[in-house]
């Protein structure tokens, strides 16, 4: 069973796998392995007092993946799914194994899906992001920010140039889709 200190049983013997697979078990003798000393079963010695911990209230229903048939013990619960993003999250966490590039893409959406929404709710709020200060555009300039980057064998002076489009991007989209909506607006008036 997962986080005791038994180890589970294996599905086949040694002997078995040796059988079905070319060189399994290379290395069970433990004079062909370096780290034995430290591969003792010991469970004394780690100063645990007890067999399986306690484990953490699962308050809100946590995401899963298929593989696992439970929750690790402790487990974090400081953002806990919210909206469509949530949504997204929980689709593909019910539906995609962690083995398949959909459950990644799915999750790389709600993601993006959640940071649409943070960008809605600061241009509805009464005090908006504001990008050109928070990026530290205005740094650049004052603090030897080409200096930095010119000749020192950077990594990402190679993506720099991709740094404004991602930065100012959903700013110029929304922008965009907003003075589109004032004219649409201004056409039906007239």
């Amino acid at each position: 069973m997962t986080y005791t200190a038994d180890h589970p049983p294996l599905p086949e013997t040694p002997d078995q796998l040796r059988a079905r697979i070319p060189g399994w078990g290379a290395d069970l003798d433990p004079a062909d392995r370096p780290a034995v000393p430290r591969e003792r079963f010991d469970p004394a010695a780690s100063g645990a007092r007890w067999d399986f911990p306690e484990r953490q209230p699962e308050l809100v229903p946590r995401e899963r993946s298929i593989e696992h048939g439970m929750l690790p013990p402790v487990f974090g619960t400081a953002q806990p799914l919210h909206g469509v993003s949530g949504a997204i999250r929980r689709y593909a966490y019910r539906r995609f194994s962690e083995a398949r590039s959909a459950h990644w893409l799915l999750l790389i959406a709600a993601d993006r899906v959640d940071a649409t929404g943070a960008h809605v709710r600061s241009l509805a709020s009464l005090r908006p992001d504001q990008p050109v200060t928070e990026t530290g555009v205005l740094s650049e300039g004052r603090r030897d920010g080409w200096g930095s980057r010119v000749g020192r064998h950077r990594a990402d002076v190679q993506h720099q140039w991709l740094d404004p489009v991602v930065v100012a991007g959903p700013w110029v989209a929304a922008g965009a889709l907003g003075w589109a909506a004032v004219r649409a607006v201004r056409r039906r008036r007239s």
